[in-house]
């Protein structure tokens, strides 16, 4: 099921820095999973989070200066969070404290755990990540699990076609200027491939992932199937096969994605010429752009710019 964004951003610039822990440990209490933060230097601590709230899951994009984090089995009493939390680490090595051991987390690389098993995870030079938290009874719905009783670790960067497509539609997803909507079930899927309790089917990730890079290269006229594949790492055959299950064709999807993002620009845009909205929008012509408008919505472009 694809979900609106509904994204909040939390950011210490502004806050007095005697107080910007506490305010962050706050904020990740209310917004993700609570934690025990401590400084590893006596610079003011410097964090930003993006926060998005789906129906049955929770993303964020989360910045900060080096520091440690923990949650002790008071912190987990005290907030409990009943979910399992996925972390992708896109900057920074980042090191995971838990009761079997060490771990070291390395850019590219995603960190799946009970939230609700004591931890503690540090930052050293600061960090840049993606992460999930997903609640156990969804977790369960999807993986017949109830818990994770050890932590995992998948490679996105260069591992499994699951890790990296869940991984870039988490991305796509927290990115602050976009307006695509979540297909929940989709990523629930990949994660679920990702515990080992299923195994995605390749279609599926294929995709998702022809999706996201199509969505990322609207603007671009050369925009082709082979571009497509060679973006994702698969072939056009491939490709090919992957679009036929779903429906349309790729031409036909990268076209209807063109039109709605070119509709929402002549309303949103009201500067714009039509035929500077069609350049926008990855079309070499604007004649052409005109004839597929009308024939996708059933009235020329200027008639909807005027009707607004």
């Amino acid at each position: 099921m694809t979900q609106p964004r509904r994204m909040s951003r939390f950011s210490t610039a502004e806050l007095p820095p005697g107080q910007r822990v506490g305010l962050w440990e706050d904020h990740n209490r209310t917004a993700l999973i609570g934690l025990r933060c401590h400084l590893l230097s006596e610079t003011p601590f410097d964090g930003t989070e993006l926060n998005l709230q789906l129906d049955r899951m929770h993303l964020a994009r989360v910045r900060g200066s080096s520091h440690v984090v923990e949650r002790p089995a008071e912190v987990i009493r005290r907030s409990p969070t009943d979910s399992i939390a996925v972390y992708l680490t896109l900057v920074g090595e980042a090191f995971f404290y838990h009761d079997g051991g060490v771990l070291t987390l390395r850019p590219g690389q995603a960190l799946l755990c009970d939230a609700d098993r004591p931890f503690m995870r540090g930052f050293s030079h600061g960090l840049e990540e993606l992460a999930v938290k997903v609640p156990r009874s969804t977790f369960r719905e999807v993986t017949g699990l109830d818990a994770l009783p050890a932590p995992l670790v998948r490679d996105f960067a260069h591992g499994d076609i699951a890790a990296r497509t869940f991984a870039r539609l988490v991305d796509r997803a927290l990115r602050p200027d976009g307006d695509e909507p979540v297909d929940e079930a989709t990523v629930l899927q990949l994660l679920a491939s990702m515990t080992g309790r299923t195994a995605v089917d390749p279609g599926t990730a294929h995709l998702a992932n022809a999706r996201a890079f199509i969505e990322d290269h609207l603007t671009d006229p050369g925009l082709s199937a082979s571009r497509v594949a060679a973006g994702i790492g698969i072939s056009e055959r491939h490709l090919s096969r992957a679009f036929a299950a779903a429906g349309p064709s790729l031409p036909q999807y990268v076209l209807a994605k063109r039109l709605e993002r070119a509709r929402t620009l002549l309303v949103t845009c009201p500067q714009a010429t039509v035929a500077d909205v069609a350049s926008r929008c990855g079309f070499g012509s604007a004649a052409y752009f005109s004839q597929a408008f009308r024939a996708h919505f059933g009235m020329r472009a200027t008639d909807l710019r005027r009707a607004r």
